[in-house]
C-alpha cells in the first residue's frame, strides 16, 4: 500500500506463493490518545493498493482517506467498571450519534476466549445480550464503535463485571 505522499506504509509478500495467500486484511490505527501523530503518519488523500494472485493476475485499486471521525459514543450502560451487572437479560445502551451508518458492538471475556460482536444500524440505540452468554461474576470488555458511511469509526471501552460467583 502506498500513501498519498509515495511511501510504502505496507509491503506484504509471501516467499512462497503457492501456499501462502491474504484474504482479508484490516488496517487499524494506535489507540485515539494521539490523534494528531496519526494523522501526521497517515494523511488524507487517495492510497494505492497493488497485489498479485498466485497464478499471476495483477490487481490494482485505490482509496481516499478522510480524517473525518464521529463523535463516539456516550451514556453507555453497563458504566465502565460496573459491578454486580446482571448476567441474564442485559440489554446495553447508549445515547445515540447523529449521522452514522452503523454501529458495531464487541464484548468479550479474554480468560474464556469467548467474544460477541454485531453491526448494528445507526439508528440503533441498543443492544440485547443472548442470554446463556453471559457468566456470573465474570469480567468482560465492551466496546461500541460509531462508523460513518466512509467506514471511519470511533470506539469506546468499558470493563463491567456481572453479579453472582463464578
Amino acid at each position: 500500500m502506498t500513501a498519498p505522499d509515495g511511501r510504502t506504509v505496507v509491503d506484504i509478500t509471501s516467499p512462497d506463493k503457492s501456499t501462502l495467500g491474504l484474504r482479508q486484511f484490516r488496517f487499524e490505527s494506535p489507540e485515539r490518545g494521539d490523534v494528531a501523530g496519526i494523522k501526521a503518519a497517515y494523511p488524507e488523500g487517495v492510497y494505492t493498493f497493488d497485489g498479485a494472485t498466485a497464478a499471476g493476475a495483477q490487481f490494482h485499486g485505490t482509496a481516499t482517506l478522510r480524517h473525518a471521525l464521529p463523535a463516539p459514543a456516550t451514556g453507555v450502560r453497563p458504566a465502565a467498571d460496573a459491578e454486580g451487572v446482571s448476567a441474564r437479560g442485559l440489554v446495553i445502551t447508549w445515547t445515540p450519534v447523529k449521522h452514522l451508518t452503523a454501529y458495531s458492538i464487541a464484548l468479550e471475556q479474554e480468560e474464556t476466549g469467548m467474544s460477541l460482536t454485531a453491526r448494528l444500524p445507526g439508528s440503533a440505540a441498543s443492544f440485547a445480550v443472548p442470554d446463556g452468554f453471559l457468566l456470573p461474576g465474570t469480567e468482560y470488555v465492551l466496546a461500541i464503535g460509531t462508523i460513518t458511511s466512509e467506514g471511519n469509526s470511533s470506539f469506546v471501552e468499558a470493563t463491567f463485571t456481572t453479579a453472582g460467583k463464578r
